[in-house]
């Protein structure tokens, strides 16, 4: 999986400092219209459904429009940023600013209509991701976070839980769409259960995140993930308290992992 802090789609200029909270709040801004577009969608019924690198990896008209409406919005405010979406939106900057943009985070959840889908919009500089927003429509939350001034939901501070002991855990993960890697990530499961307290599968990667930052979960781990699927969350993760760590892990891909500090370790050590 190829890094969000890779450069090769954006050109480097001379650009004043940016504003991590400015860019935070555009953030919040485009992930809230792209939200209510979702909504309107998830009323009237699904249209243009499709399917993407599996038949169970699916693709909407409501993913492709909220994908566009998130570009219009953020480009009509930042022109010279680029842009990577996971619906192929791409735009090649001259600021040194990415926005790394996943329109609809549980496609599939969205389409059986389980209320457990999310807005995931994130920017980022040669550091890192500086600023972002998740937004989960169902519940009308909206999770932000700037690089140095913490994360929030709907302008509360966030904190992770305190939670020290791994066998009173919460913890989520996630499957890929490839059924061979999803048998191995069962086994892995498997491997874990019996040291945490119990395990959540909610099926939008960006919404776990924004949990584990606002101590819903103390963890939460999957191996094979975009960066659309964690720049914004692992900032909230960070900005609240938590630790975050995506590297190469036991499934020969990148394997994300998310905690409070207190269970981080252990968590960590068990996924090896």
């Amino acid at each position: 999986m190829a890094s969000t802090t890779d450069r090769s789609d954006s050109v480097q200029g001379v650009h004043a400092a940016p504003d991590p909270v400015a860019l935070r709040d555009l953030a919040v801004a485009a992930a809230r219209e792209a939200g209510a577009l979702l909504l309107h969608h998830a009323e009237r019924g699904l249209r243009g459904l499709d399917t993407k690198s599996t038949v169970t990896d699916m693709v909407s008209d409501a993913d492709r429009e909220a994908e566009t409406l998130l570009v219009q919005i953020l480009l009509a405010a930042r022109p010279d940023d680029a842009v990577l979406g996971e619906e192929g939106a791409g735009h090649v900057g001259t600021t040194g600013l990415r926005w790394v943009l996943d329109p609809l985070d549980g496609t599939t959840n969205f389409v059986f209509g389980y209320p457990q889908w999310a807005v995931s919009v994130a920017v980022e500089d040669e550091s890192g991701v500086i600023a972002g927003a998740i937004y989960d429509p169902s519940r009308r939350e909206m999770f932000a976070a700037a690089r140095g001034h913490g994360a929030t939901i709907d302008g509360t501070p966030l904190h992770v839980r305190g939670t020290t002991d791994l066998g009173q855990a919460l913890i989520a993960t996630g499957f890929n769409y490839d059924s061979e890697r999803r048998s191995v990530q069962a086994a892995q499961v498997a491997s874990v259960i019996g040291s945490i307290r119990d395990v959540r599968r909610g099926g939008a990667a960006a919404i776990d995140l924004a949990w584990v930052a606002c101590g819903r979960l103390d963890g939460y781990w999957e191996s094979g993930l975009n960066p659309w699927d964690w720049a914004a969350g692992s900032l909230l993760v960070t900005e609240a308290g938590g630790t975050w760590q995506c590297e190469v892990g036991p499934l020969g891909v990148d394997q994300a992992i998310a905690a409070c500090p207190g269970v981080f370790p252990a968590l960590a050590a068990l996924l090896v």
